[in-house]
């Protein structure tokens, strides 16, 4: 096993950890550090392979705390704005919608994170809205995640309720891709070896992940959660301003 091998195990193992315990932020460790190693056009599969992984065991595990209603809506308005987001990236400049979407979430975590008074949804009304917008940008810059996280996060579910109605969403998402990856021809031989090596590696950190998730109170799960959206939003910033 060379050093490459290596350091693309170590990346999963980690990425694995973090959505395991969490339900989300694997992608901001996953493909930014295998893109150091190898080309995009593998680390982005491989990374995408390990999300579906992820996602499966957790729901299998925790089916029952899903919101199934929160996760149909969430998916199901994302398919709408699919079509938007194609048109925007055609239309305005990627910094634009980056830095935008940035100084959103980190006003949006900074507030709940310093302020002792956090808004929260009680219903699903508005979960079209947060769907819609992770369709618009998923389309345009593949970067559907955040709108999901925020709307779990003032919907006040519970961590684990939190992660594994995150997976309930994620999953049909990374089938999609997965599927598209395989249309173009994306899904090589050497990305079947790097995920089926790393497996044994992601399986541990699954289980590893929901029990350090487990062990998490409400208000430090959402602290790191609140953490988290901020790191995704200065990364965002950073992007739009080198560019």
């Amino acid at each position: 096993m060379n050093w490459i091998t290596l350091q693309v195990l170590g990346v999963l193992l980690v990425a694995a950890l973090i959505r395991s315990a969490f339900g989300f932020g694997e992608a901001l460790v996953a493909v930014p550090l295998l893109a150091l190693i190898m080309p995009i056009k593998v680390a982005s599969p491989i990374a995408v392979l390990v999300s579906v992984t992820v996602a499966s065991v957790v729901l299998v595990q925790d089916w029952s705390e899903v919101h199934i209603r929160s996760a149909a809506w969430l998916a199901l308005s994302t398919l709408l704005g699919i079509p938007l987001g194609v048109l925007l990236l055609t239309r305005v400049a990627e910094p634009v919608v980056k830095a935008t979407l940035g100084c959103v979430i980190i006003a949006f975590s900074t507030y709940s994170l310093l302020s002792g008074k956090r808004y929260v949804l009680k219903n699903d009304r508005l979960a079209w809205m947060f769907g819609f917008a992770a369709g618009v940008l998923g389309g345009a810059y593949g970067m559907n995640g955040p709108p999901v996280v925020i709307y779990g996060a003032l919907r006040g579910w519970k961590p684990r309720h939190f992660r594994a109605t995150l997976q309930g969403y994620f999953l049909p998402a990374s089938l999609v891709v997965m599927g598209g990856y395989w249309l173009e021809g994306l899904w090589t031989p050497g990305v079947t070896r790097y995920y089926l090596m790393s497996l044994p590696l992601v399986l541990v950190a699954i289980f590893a992940g929901r029990a350090i998730g487990r062990r998490m109170l409400g208000h430090r799960f959402l602290f790191y959660i609140h953490g988290g959206l901020t790191i995704i939003g200065v990364v965002l910033l950073v992007q739009a301003l080198g560019r």
